[in-house]
């Protein structure tokens, strides 16, 4: 319990409330916990057993901020990625992983 606690306040801004007016803070409180349960959720259903007991912030820097560059050439739009492709590969994995039947 400790360490939920810990994520929640420490990665998740939770002990940094927004402002003074309690039904802000109360809207503030329910996203960090929404938040944790979709970060828990792709953890365990999408991603690879390594990343299981990853925290927030690493998640943040090995998936959510990859640099990249959006290219138009030819009537085409490419993404161009700063990672290794088995990356990208990991990452449309999960993806589909993710997608909701039709």
């Amino acid at each position: 319990m400790k360490a939920l606690h810990d994520v929640l306040k420490k990665e998740l801004a939770a002990g940094v409330l927004p402002c003074g007016r309690f039904g802000a803070n109360t809207v503030w409180l329910r996203l960090v916990l929404l938040t944790h349960k979709v970060l828990t959720g792709l953890k365990r259903f999408a991603l690879k057993p390594e990343y299981l007991r990853a925290r927030p912030k690493r998640l943040r820097f090995r998936i959510f901020c990859s640099p990249g560059k959006l290219v138009r050439h030819v009537r085409q739009s490419l993404a161009r990625l700063g990672r290794q492709a088995a990356e990208v590969l990991e990452w449309a994995e999960a993806r589909a992983l993710l997608a909701a039947p039709a």
